[in-house]
């Protein structure tokens, strides 16, 4: 096959990128290893963060470094042993989040999760994927009034500044909003602008179909296999070879696999992350999406059934799982819900692909010809797809990016 572009990963921006191009008349391949949505895109806790306007900073506070230091949290663990090897990451994520700096790159990360709840809007109703979505936002739990008062304090800015819908409820407003929950909340933030998704397989699945209604081709291949030819790019596949005169690497946290491959040193790195699947006890029901803000695990209502996931895991991408982060929130989840049995066979793992500066990669690589970034949402990924594939799109083809796209670029770190 011989196509304008290819694209490699199939996960919630890889696939996004595709319908973009495929939107524009372009004919596409997207290429994965495995099925769509099938690896990182498969295990968030699926929210479209309309409202997540402030990327993830490493602590500045050295009190809560040390706390960290212990190693016995469910929002972060370690594994020691990797800690050299990821230093450089860790380095430079501590000092992209000095406050000031943090503030800078929070004013460039802004306008993607502006536009985030209407990008998706848009492919949800050309998919006809509206069975997989909610549109009544999350819940935001805490346990202690300086807790609460300093995140009310931030829901305000953002209010203020970006339009933010958000209302602070009382203990009682919390019970009458979740009546199985225990007592142990004395309040919470509800996040109205943010949509739930019941499926993030399903929902990138369901770009997928509209991707191929289009006219473009999903196989199945090696992103290794990639290689420059003339001035385009191949890709061998179960189908074949692919070439393509323009190729976009959405390879999650195996993006730096192949750009280290090209010759490019970017700082890229990886969060680890687990969730689990629950039923519930008798007739309870979790109605929202809800967060343990202190005790960092959010327990979601899915098709699937009540997700439990864990916070960030520092290791080495493909070291064994060791989900004792999700030991120790279930062991709290089960003291504040009634949960069930464990409806999953093992642990689910994925690895979210990172950047210190807290911000995408998105852009034309610099040194090769009809080569095109999109890799590196953190914590976004499955927010920021759709977003992230119409940018990339306009900038493939000559128009001009609906954002501007120069705080992404891959050239910010000396690529």
């Amino acid at each position: 096959m011989s196509v304008d572009a290819i694209v490699l990963g199939a996960g919630i921006v890889g696939v996004s990128t595709a319908v973009q191009l495929a939107r524009r008349g372009k004919s596409v391949v997207l290429v994965d290893r495995r099925g769509a949505g099938e690896e990182t895109s498969f295990g968030n806790a699926g929210l479209i963060q309309r409202e997540g306007l402030v990327p993830y900073a490493f602590p500045q506070d050295l009190g809560l470094i040390l706390r960290y230091g212990l190693n016995n949290r469910i929002d972060a663990h370690y594994h020691l042993t990797a800690l050299p090897k990821v230093f450089r990451f860790l380095s430079s994520y501590f000092w992209h989040s000095n406050p000031a700096r943090h503030a800078v790159i929070a004013r460039s990360y802004a306008p993607l999760i502006e536009n985030s709840i209407n990008e998706h809007k848009e492919l949800i109703e050309a998919a006809g994927a509206e069975r997989f979505i909610r549109k009544d936002g999350w819940v935001e739990a805490f346990r202690t009034g300086a807790v609460r008062d300093k995140a009310a304090t931030e829901a305000e800015r953002l209010a203020r500044e970006y339009g933010i819908d958000c209302q602070v409820l009382t203990s009682e407003e919390l019970a009458r909003a979740e009546p199985h929950l225990s007592r142990d909340f004395i309040g919470a933030l509800k996040w109205n602008d943010p949509w739930s998704v019941l499926d993030p397989e399903g929902l990138t699945k369901a770009y997928l179909a509209y991707f191929e209604s289009l006219g473009g081709r999903f196989v199945k291949g090696d992103a290794k296999s990639l290689k420059q030819v003339g001035s385009g790019w191949q890709v061998m596949t179960d189908d074949g070879t692919v070439d393509g005169a323009q190729l976009v690497l959405a390879l999650g946290p195996w993006a730096g696999d192949i750009t280290t491959q090209l010759g490019y040193n970017l700082p890229l790195g990886v969060k680890r992350g687990y969730h689990m699947h629950y039923g519930s006890t008798g007739n309870a029901v979790l109605n929202n999406w809800l967060m343990d803000k202190e005790r960092g695990y959010f327990l979601n209502p899915m098709t699937q059934g009540i997700r439990l996931t864990t916070g960030a895991e520092f290791a080495l991408r493909d070291a064994p799982k060791t989900p004792v982060q999700l030991a120790r929130a279930e062991a709290v989840a089960r003291t504040i819900f009634p949960l069930a049995e464990r409806l999953d066979a093992e642990p689910w793992m994925g690895a979210r692909p990172c950047t210190p500066d807290m911000m995408p990669v998105i852009g034309k690589a610099p040194r090769h010809k009809g080569l095109w970034f999109a890799f590196g949402h953190a914590h976004h990924g499955l927010t920021l797809g759709p977003v992230t594939g119409r940018l990339l799109a306009e900038a493939m083809y000559g128009e001009t990016p609906f954002l501007d796209i120069t705080p992404y670029r891959p050239e910010r770190f000396g690529a």
